[in-house]
């Protein structure tokens, strides 16, 4: 509309310029000269009001850009007497002055948002360049760190050389764990950092969080439910040894003092205390054999890396459990969802761990019609790769599924409740994860995710 109406302005100027010509050439046959020279000077002024007209559109317009370009959106733009086109070209002007005023006052509250969030935070957060640099550090981190400033990473290396270290070799997407000892506190930080960049300058943004009493809370309750567990299996066997003691020194204890009154050890009391005796070597061996068990929880080997492709391993693993899994009435099956995927692992420790879960599935398909064992392997929503065993079987209680990964806790009669704990430990030397998931009388899901 402004365009419009500026575009008509300056035409009919041009016009009127070029009939004031017309009219020039007209009184020049005129024998009187004044005619003509009114005429020029008619011309020369609607040639002035044609270039201060424009002149002054450009000057409005620079006035209005350098607004822009130097943030003074609190600016307006009238003037008095300009005509329909500026006022409406002043109107435009304002109109755009007030958007970029709120955008600014928004953009200027929302920072004020994200502000008050880093400043009152209880995560430590920094923000710091590749060089160690610091560009940003909240009250948190400062009291975390027991610094009022901080101008570079390097000055932390008087708190903990490693975790300065650690700031600064740390890559985005990380996620590590770093001990420090400060006088007679104990912090474990978890460090997390990701990486942006504003105008040409890189920056490294990076929260630390003091996890000691989560791990402490967390130890406490893993020792607590491993002892609740040994001294379950302890106990079965200390129990009818210590009464089967008793009961076989009460029996000869007369003979050893002597005493005439001592009832004489015919067939059938020595009979019995040979029974007794066998029951407690039984649980005496029962037990050594746990003990054993328990150390081979800690001699776990270092595994021997190599690239495999999750095809293959599994293959492998199916090829040698179909038969004996088929024997038992139930169906093994397996699908992997790209032939590319590759995992750099302990191809033996793995397979085991693939095994024993086989194996569970298939004893948990005792009595199950149509019983159905299936392996998945696929990259899960974070892009890691993901072996999946699914039995349609009985079933984990959920009030046990949180204990099935302890040693020696197991569901079965004869089962040791080594097995997941192991598989849980050789995964966690691989960098990854076993998780359980179970609907009884459904279906459950085991995942092993590296």
């Amino acid at each position: 509309m402004v365009y419009k109406q500026f575009r008509v302005n300056v035409t009919i100027r041009v016009l009127l310029i070029t009939f004031t010509c017309l009219l020039l050439f007209l009184s020049l046959d005129q024998s009187h000269i004044f005619t003509p020279v009114m005429v020029v000077a008619l011309m020369v002024y609607q040639v002035w009001a044609l270039i201060r007209y424009v002149d002054r559109t450009n000057r409005e317009l620079t006035n209005f850009l350098d607004s822009i370009r130097y943030s003074e959106f609190t600016r307006t733009f009238t003037m008095k007497d300009a005509g329909p086109s500026f006022e409406a070209l002043h109107e435009a002007f304002n109109d755009v002055m007030d958007d970029f005023q709120q955008v600014r006052a928004e953009k200027e509250e929302h920072f004020h948002y994200l502000q008050t969030i880093v400043q009152n935070i209880d995560v430590s957060i920094l923000s710091y360049q590749p060089n160690g640099e610091v560009e940003m550090i909240n009250p948190a981190a400062k009291k975390l760190f027991q610094v009022s400033t901080l101008k570079n990473i390097r000055q932390l290396s008087t708190l903990s050389q490693e975790l300065s270290d650690t700031l600064l070799k740390i890559q985005p997407g990380e996620n590590l764990l770093v001990k420090v000892q400060d006088e007679d506190d104990l912090l474990q930080l978890a460090i997390q950092t990701t990486e942006f960049k504003v105008k040409d300058k890189r920056l490294m943004l990076t929260t630390v969080k003091n996890i000691q009493n989560v791990l402490e809370l967390q130890e406490t309750e893993s020792w607590q439910k491993l002892i609740r567990v040994l001294t379950h299996e302890i106990m079965n066997s200390i129990a009818p040894i210590s009464s089967l003691s008793s009961t076989i020194e009460m029996m000869i204890k007369g003979y050893l003092q002597e005493d005439k009154e001592a009832p004489s050890l015919d067939k059938e009391a020595v009979k019995e205390i040979q029974q007794a005796l066998q029951t407690i070597n039984k649980r005496s061996t029962g037990l050594m054999n746990f003990v054993e068990t328990y150390r081979s929880l800690t001699k776990i080997p270092q595994p021997n890396f190599e690239m495999i492709q999750m095809k293959t391993l599994v293959e492998n693993v199916v090829t040698l459990m179909k038969k004996e899994v088929e024997d038992q009435g139930v169906k093994l099956t397996y699908t992997i969802e790209s032939e590319s995927i590759l995992l750099q692992i302990d191809e033996h420790m793995i397979s085991q761990v693939l095994i024993n879960l086989i194996k569970n599935s298939t004893q948990a398909l005792e009595g199950v019609a149509n019983g159905h064992i299936s392996i998945r392997g696929y990259y899960n929503k974070r892009g890691r790769p993901t072996i999946q065993v699914t039995d349609n079987g009985r079933g984990i209680l959920q009030e046990v599924l949180d204990k099935i990964f302890i040693p020696f806790f197991t569901t079965k009669r004869s089962g040791s409740g080594i097995g997941l704990s192991l598989s849980r430990q050789i995964l966690r030397l691989h960098g990854g994860t076993i998780t359980a998931q179970s609907q009884p009388e459904k279906e459950t899901i085991f995942s092993l995710t590296f």
